[in-house]
């Protein structure tokens, strides 16, 4: 189970880009509460299909492609907000105003993310299928999964924090932070593709 969910919580995909991007331009203060949600939610992923909607979504499919591009949209908000946001205490032409890069909101943001995630409701599926259903006690079994589930995804989304955090010093160049921004952006968008594809 903690193999299971540690790899496939630690691939990368929108969450984890949004956790190095916090990671590098704010720091770890920044960082954990994205972490935080984001685990929380894969938690909540898992429980939703230990708890009976993967057979829902088996009833009725088309809720997984609105969901699919719900989420795809999403991503691509986020992406341009990511992408087009100024260095950190940059000016603007108001001498009275500093501008301020853009950041996604914390731990609802985190949560938000991975909730509208694909990618982690087929891993959240494919667990639950291989490590609960057909269990001797599937309630204990959902339980443990779910904790480890939350376990293995706050690892591995801090782990990409910390790959931000260590390029930080290297961000304190704008234009360094323009680039990273850029291709921050452009690695999320490039997230979505997988996902408009197969709907």
């Amino acid at each position: 189970m903690a193999f299971f969910a540690l790899v496939g919580g630690i691939t990368p995909g929108p969450v984890n880009v949004i956790a190095s991007s916090l990671g590098a331009r704010w720091g770890w203060s920044a960082a954990w509460p994205h972490v935080l949600g984001a685990s929380l939610g894969y938690c909540a992923m898992v429980g939703a299909m230990g708890s009976g909607l993967q057979l829902a979504l088996a009833q009725r499919p088309e809720l997984a492609h609105y969901t699919q591009w719900l989420g795809a949209t999403y991503l691509l908000y986020l992406a341009f907000r990511i992408g087009t946001s100024e260095p950190s205490g940059a000016m603007d032409s108001s001498p009275s105003k500093s501008v301020r890069p853009t950041r996604p909101q914390a731990l609802w943001g985190g949560f938000l993310t991975q909730t509208l995630n694909p990618k982690g409701w087929l891993v959240a599926m494919s667990g639950v299928g291989m490590f609960v259903a057909g269990s001797a006690d599937e309630t204990l079994y959902l339980q443990v999964f779910c904790v480890i589930s939350f376990m293995a995804c706050f690892v591995a989304v801090s782990a990409w924090a910390g790959l931000g955090l260590a390029i930080k010093e290297w961000m304190a160049d704008p234009q360094h932070q323009r680039w990273f921004n850029r291709a921050c952006g452009l690695a999320l968008a490039a997230c979505v593709w997988p996902m408009v594809s197969a709907a």
